[in-house]
């Protein structure tokens, strides 16, 4: 039963009682005592139904302030999610990175082998560049504006056939002519890299691993919460 339920019927039942008492004995002291009673529970269920009342406020005001710690995490947690990724309010790549359609790019000023430059490029949320078609091979050939530059690319040699770093099929390509070649007999040319001295649509060779080549990471634009 509800406390306003309760206050009113304990109320008409007082009521009830002092208009009984009054008719059958016309004793005002009966009738003035059952009218304090009625107010003693009139006042004791108001005393009730306020306490009711701060404990709801109490657990109200209590979610508002967990809502609001929510949020400031939720803004801390976007804001080291942005720093992780290098990404700053005045712009969607990290510093240091080009943007180009909806990627990002980086292409590396040193060299290493193909294993370590894949591993910076994975040190910074990113994998070595997955060319997906004509336009994106276009637009990444020369990147840094100068000629002869060569860098890795994620293509590699698995069990006999080429695959990119992100386990997709190898579909369109762009090899130099008579490539790949594995280097002949003698050789285990596993790893590719892109070479601006040729054509941008046949700028890809296959060469060892080992060599020390500069490196293209690529990973998606920054993202809101």
């Amino acid at each position: 039963m509800s406390l306003r339920l309760t206050i009113y019927s304990s109320v008409n039942l007082l009521i009830s009682d002092c208009n009984t008492t009054q008719q059958s004995n016309e004793n005002h002291r009966k009738e003035a005592d059952c009218k304090r009673a009625q107010g003693k529970i009139l006042e004791e269920n108001c005393i009730a139904l306020t306490r009711d009342v701060q404990i709801l406020k109490n657990k109200n005001d209590k979610l508002v302030d967990e809502i609001r710690k929510t949020k400031e995490e939720r803004d801390i947690l976007k804001f080291r999610l942005d720093e992780l990724r290098g990404c700053v309010s005045s712009q969607r790549c990290p510093l240091g990175w080009r943007q180009i359609n909806s990627k990002c790019y980086f292409l590396s000023t040193e060299s290493k082998r193909w294993n370590d430059g894949r591993k910076q490029c994975q040190s910074q949320g990113a994998d070595l560049v997955v060319i997906d078609n004509e336009q994106e091979q276009n637009a990444i050939y020369r990147m840094d504006g100068s000629q002869y530059l060569f860098f890795w690319i994620g293509l590699r040699r698995k069990d006999g056939a080429f695959k990119w770093v992100d386990g997709s099929e190898l579909k369109t390509t762009f090899w130099q002519n008579g490539q790949p070649d594995n280097g002949g007999l003698n050789s285990k040319e596993d790893c590719v890299e892109m070479g601006d001295e040729n054509q941008p649509l046949a700028s890809w060779n296959d060469v060892p691993c080992e060599q020390m080549r500069r490196w293209l990471c690529e990973k998606d634009l920054c993202f809101s919460l």
